[in-house]
Formats: structure tokens, sequence, C-alpha cells
């Protein structure tokens, strides 16, 4: 871990304030890490920096939990969780900082103490100091004793992955999962990219796409101000290259937001019909395609994609579906204590009814492209399936090697694509993705 801890001992304070009140929205409040991030107020009042620290608290307290609390269980001698839950998210704060991240030890545990006061829970300060202490003496030890890849995963997620790939594919996941993502980016012009992998001081991976290592203001590299490019990871680079040439053609995106696919296709020369159920998100896109000015070339609905009809039946049809978004803890560690077994089975209908919907609108001889990020077959591989057997009069158009970069290991024996994080490890990894290209009769 990179980031350093703020040096002044009332910013170092704030800091770690801000961080426990972050990890207890997500956890108790069950917001997303980065909308907490983006509505707290204490955050946007900090430097940079500290900003930088802060979030890095809470994301790895988030992606080692199951190792924390192991920390926490075995330095309290107690097998239930500290009570009140703003305890317990303490002394997780404090002891990421001390197992994880290039923090002294004592000046982790100090903080912990100090905040523990200022939070209502100075009866709790003996309590807070003893456990993270014996934490810092001990947490090697205890953690070369740790399965960390399957005691971080939730359980419903570890079986659903052994159930769909197997064990050891399973325990691949959970691994590949602890690590952060890089920064994968898509840029405007291919023809610029030999410019902007020097520019940006990236690396090409084999299906075009530039990356950088995982860290800084995205806001502050050359050319996002100017629109030059976005931030996409590799694998939801994919789908939108799977049309082929859609230059002045017309395609809508079911589920465009956040807007990385629909970008894609409009620099293409694609005119875009962007739908979305959600109008707030879809300001985002718009702001996203004026920074890139390419909103000339996309119309925007807002519109529930399994019931919105087109005038004319659809020659191109992307279905980057809602999803439990499992494939991208990585990038979004929260996603792991976000969802449940009853949020796949909910979205997994929405599936179901856009696919549907997608399949009635598309023209005789029209490509439908589905996708989402989830690593569970549920909501990919078995939904494809299923629509086939809805559906007489539309067929797999299988994905070619050369259509992906050559990337090894993601086209199965349908030719569907299948991304797992462990995929292009030597190079970083990818979001778990999956990607079925359909046609109709």
């Amino acid at each position: 871990m990179n980031e350093t801890a703020p040096s002044f001992h009332g910013e170092a304070l704030a800091a770690r304030h801000a961080a426990l009140f972050l990890l207890s929205t997500v956890l108790d409040r069950k917001t997303p890490l980065d909308q907490a991030l983006e509505e707290s107020r204490d955050l946007r009042a900090l430097p940079a920096r500290d900003r930088a620290f802060i979030r890095m608290i809470v994301a790895t307290a988030l992606r080692r939990m199951g190792q924390i609390d192991d920390f926490i269980r075995r330095a309290s001698e107690r097998n239930e969780p500290p009570q009140p839950p703003l305890l317990h998210h303490l002394l997780r704060t404090g002891a990421t900082q001390i197992a994880f991240m290039d923090v002294p030890d004592y000046a982790a545990a100090d903080t912990s103490v100090r905040l523990a006061e200022e939070s209502g829970l100075a009866k709790q300060k003996g309590f807070v100091n003893a456990v993270l202490r014996r934490i810092a003496r001990e947490h090697r030890d205890w953690a070369g004793k740790q399965d960390a890849p399957r005691m971080n995963a939730p359980e419903w997620l570890m079986r659903a992955w052994i159930d769909d790939y197997g064990l050891r594919a399973a325990a691949e996941i959970a691994q590949a999962n602890m690590a952060e993502a890089p920064l994968d980016i898509t840029i405007k012009n291919p023809g610029m990219k030999e410019y902007w992998l020097q520019t940006l001081q990236a690396s090409a991976l084999p299906s075009g796409t530039l990356r950088r290592a995982a860290g800084g203001a995205v806001h502050e590299l050359p050319g996002f101000d100017d629109g030059m490019w976005w931030v996409q990871d590799a694998a939801s680079a994919l789908p939108a290259q799977l049309f082929g040439n859609i230059e002045g053609k017309t395609v809508i995106d079911l589920c465009a937001a956040p807007g990385g696919k629909t970008a894609q296709m409009a620099a293409a020369g694609a005119h875009v019909v962007a739908l979305d159920r959600s109008a707030a998100r879809m300001k985002r896109l718009a702001d996203n395609l004026r920074r890139l000015r390419l909103d000339k070339n996309v119309r925007i609905e807002i519109a529930d994609g399994a019931e919105w009809k087109p005038k004319e039946s659809a020659q191109f049809i992307l279905c980057d579906a809602p999803c439990t978004a499992t494939g991208t803890i990585r990038r979004h560690p929260d996603v792991a204590h976000l969802k449940s077994a009853q949020d796949m089975a909910r979205l997994a209908a929405t599936q179901t009814r856009l696919l549907d919907n997608a399949a009635a609108m598309l023209a005789p001889g029209g490509i439908l492209v589905y996708c989402t990020c989830s690593l569970q077959k549920d909501e990919g591989e078995r939904q494809i399936e299923s629509l086939l057997t809805r559906r007489a009069d539309i067929r797999r158009m299988p994905v070619t090697a050369a259509e992906t970069g050559g990337i090894e290991g993601i086209i199965d024996a349908n030719g569907d694509v299948r991304i797992l994080p462990f995929h292009l490890a030597a190079m970083g990894g990818m979001d778990g993705f999956f990607i079925g290209r359909l046609q109709k009769a």
C-alpha cells in the first residue's frame, strides 16, 4: 500500500474520523463506497493526499474484512463481534492500518484510541488499545494460518463460484479479488494510441485498452479534461467491439449508464440511442459525453429497457444488464458486502425481461450483444441458454479469438466470452465479465 498517513496530529485524526464514517456508511446503511465518498462533506474538506489515504483505509478494510475480523476475534478473545457496530468499525479501520498499510503501529493504535474518545466510545478506550496492540504484535503469525482468499469472500459467493467453476477456479477468483485493480483507459481516437501510451505512461493490452497502475487523481491526467479518453476496464471495453463496423449505423444501448460503451460506439461513428431508468445516472452520462465531445452522436432516453419499444426494429442492440457486479470486486470491494443471493435472484429476473424485450425489437439479421459484469452463470450463460429455449428465431453468433485480441482462455465452447478476474493475471487481471452475441433469423 503506497498511501502514507497524514503527518500532523489533527489532520491524522480527521482522516481516521472520515474513514470510520465512510466504513459505517457502507456497511450499516448499505451505501456504495463511491457514492459515500462523493457525498462525504468531511472528505471534501481534506487535502487530496488525505482523501487518497482515507479511501485506501476503507477499500482495504472491505477487501480484507474476513481476515481483519479474524484478527479482532483473536485479539479480543471474543467470538461475538464487538458492540456497538461503531466500535467494530473503529477496530476494523485500526487493524487495517496495522496489518495492511504502511502506517506505524503506534500511530494506528493511538489515533484509534483518540477516535474512540471523540466518537462516544470513551469507556472502550482501554479495550481498543489492548486489541490493536495485540494485533500489532501477533497479526503476522495469525495471517500465516489464514486461508485469506476464502476468508475474504462471502460464503454465498464462494458457493456459487465453486458450483459454476469448481473449487480451484473459485479459489483463483477469490485470490484475484484481493488485489487492487489497475486503471484502464479507452482512447477516443485509436490512431493516437502510441501518443497516449507515452503521454499517460501506460502499457497496451491485447484488446487495445491502455493500462496504468492504480493511484492518483484521474482528472489530473493529461487529456482527461480535453475529452481524449475515458476510464473503462479492459473487459468492459470488449462488448461494444463485437458489432463490427457500425459507422453511420443506429445502435440501441438498453442500459447505457454510466456510459463507457455508449461513448465507444459513438466514437466509432454510430448513432446511439442510450436508455436508462435513472435520470440521475443519465445526467452523469450526458456530462461525460459532453466532455468527450460525443454528445451529438447520442440520443438520450429515460426509460425502462425491459419495456421501451423503438419505432422501427433495431439492427444492433447492446444489453449491458444490471447485475450483482461481482466481477468488479477488485475495483469495488464494497460489492462483496452489499449484494446477496436474494439480489442475484431479483436481478436475474430483470435480465430475463430485458433479453426478451431486446429479442422482440431486434430486426431479422440483427445482432444483440448481451453482457453483465457478474461472475455467476445465472446472470450470464444460463440467461442465454434460457432465451434460446424461449425463442427459436434467435441463435448464437460465436465470438472469435481475433475479436478479443487473442486473450487466452476467455471464449468458451459455445463461442460466448467468460472473463474471470485472473485472466491476463501477468498484466494485472481483468474485471469478471460475461458476453454473449446473438443474431435473429
